[in-house]
């Protein structure tokens, strides 16, 4: 049995022992929310905490809290206007590591640098994980690991030598305009969407907001036994006269991990953004943009009309972007709706490939997978250069914000929309780049960056 001191002696002993390097403003808070925790009311509660942090142990019962508290306490103390909120200024700065207790508690006594809950996995043994989507929640820190990135294996290329292999001239574009562009809408991530389809079309899959499939998804789209109709379906390839000894070509993370172009109709505005953090926020304020955040407020377009104008006011805190352990997550945080086509999140869930999917607000979707696009990647070199050069479609993600396009609405086409950007996903275009570098390429130089 530990012994304890006042109240005042545990909170700081447990401040003292935190990870973090915090400010003035964050210690304050970081301080409350530990007295939130320490309660001398439940005096096992805090035997627990202190037992958890001081030994660094994961044999403690589960810490718990519940949501409606610290909501109410994250309100009181940081004066913010709900659990989706921010400061009063209309900054974004509190972000989810505070609104999250385990993130928050989690950042304070292990992971400095953790900035988003899915970086977190709780243990097995833990009872009250966030996930379940319980009215109380576990904040025991060592009841959590974190995500880490998986290994990607190299891609085993074999050099091409031949010279009737196609010109740039004869690749095909990369786009996703062509035909009829498939909607998926959703009204809060439980439900069975309704899709804006051609009679002959399939109904795609559908993704939950906790990330599950439908039982229709699982049972008759799975991964396995999904055809990717690329357009490379449809393309002579080129002859072949000898397939040289493998070479393994590796993935290599860049130190921006994506580049985000805004668009106003079919028009681009402003500088491209590069992310180097796992975490940051495309949002419509005038703030001065930052390595964590991309304002568009402040962008100026002398060919603005009134809808782009209205649109633009509606932005909001637009989405945020995560990249965590391989994979690329969007959230929305704007009031108003997202929409994103992503080919890779498509495929997944067996959408048709141009599929744009509706994201309500509160709501988030995983959008990019490391590991399925390095599966896919390893299969196409096997099928030649022009199907992995096809791939370049998969690293691109457009997302437009407040006004959707597809089968379903007015905008056929994401140029049409008066507020969007396209995301390019740097590390697995290199990747391409190298592989198709490594196959031997046409006659005319062509890669996955032209």
């Amino acid at each position: 049995m530990l012994s304890f001191g006042s109240g005042t002696t545990v909170v700081k002993r447990l401040l003292a022992v935190g990870k973090c390097d915090l400010n003035a403003q964050d210690e304050k808070f970081a301080e409350k929310s530990i007295r939130f925790l320490v309660n001398k009311k439940k005096p096992k509660l805090t035997e627990d905490v202190e037992a958890a942090v001081m030994q660094q142990t994961s044999k403690t019962k589960c810490i718990v809290i519940y949501w409606s508290d610290w909501k109410n306490h994250v309100r009181s103390k940081l004066d913010i206007g709900g659990i989706n909120g921010s400061y009063n200024n209309g900054s974004t700065d509190i972000a989810s590591h505070k609104l999250h207790p385990h993130v928050w508690f989690c950042r304070l006594w292990r992971w400095p640098d953790l900035t988003s809950q899915v970086e977190l996995r709780a243990i097995p043994s833990c009872e009250c994980p966030f996930d379940q989507d319980k009215d109380q929640i576990c904040v025991q820190p060592y009841h959590y690991s974190r995500v880490e990135a998986p290994v990607l294996p190299p891609v085993l290329v074999p050099k091409v030598t031949g010279e009737n292999l196609p010109s740039r001239d004869e690749l095909p574009p990369v786009n996703l305009e062509g035909g009829t562009i498939p909607n998926a809408t959703y009204s809060d991530g439980l439900e069975t969407p309704q899709f804006g389809l051609p009679p002959d079309t399939p109904p795609p899959g559908y993704m939950s907001e906790d990330g599950e499939s439908t039982e229709q998804d699982c049972s008759m789209n799975s991964p396995a036994s999904i055809h990717y109709a690329s357009d490379s379906d449809s393309i002579p390839h080129g002859t072949v006269s000898t397939f040289l000894d493998a070479q393994p070509v590796a993935y290599c993370e860049p130190p921006f991990w994506c580049s985000i172009s805004y668009y106003e109709m079919n028009q681009r505005v402003g500088e491209t953004f590069h992310a180097s953090q796992p975490s940051l926020t495309v949002d419509g304020f005038t703030d001065p943009s930052n390595s964590e955040r991309f304002c568009l407020g402040l962008l100026s377009n002398i060919h603005r009309v009134t809808q782009i104008e209205l649109t633009r006011r509606h932005i909001g805190k637009g989405v945020r972007l995560y990249y965590i352990g391989g994979e690329v997550f969007a959230e929305c945080l704007s009031e108003s709706s997202i929409f994103v086509q992503s080919p890779n999140c498509n495929r997944r869930y067996g959408w048709h490939p141009a599929t744009v999917v509706k994201i309500p607000p509160g709501c988030n979707l995983k959008i990019f997978n490391n590991q399925e696009f390095a599966a896919l990647l390893s299969q196409s070199v096997n099928q030649g250069f022009e199907a992995v050069y096809q791939l370049t479609k998969m690293c691109t993600i457009r997302m437009s914000f407040v006004k959707g396009w597809g089968a379903e609405y007015r905008r056929q086409t994401v140029t049409s929309t008066p507020c969007w950007i396209e995301l390019h996903l740097n590390g697995p275009l290199q990747w391409l780049d190298k592989v198709l570098t490594q196959m031997g390429s046409p006659r005319s130089p062509c890669s996955s960056m032209s």
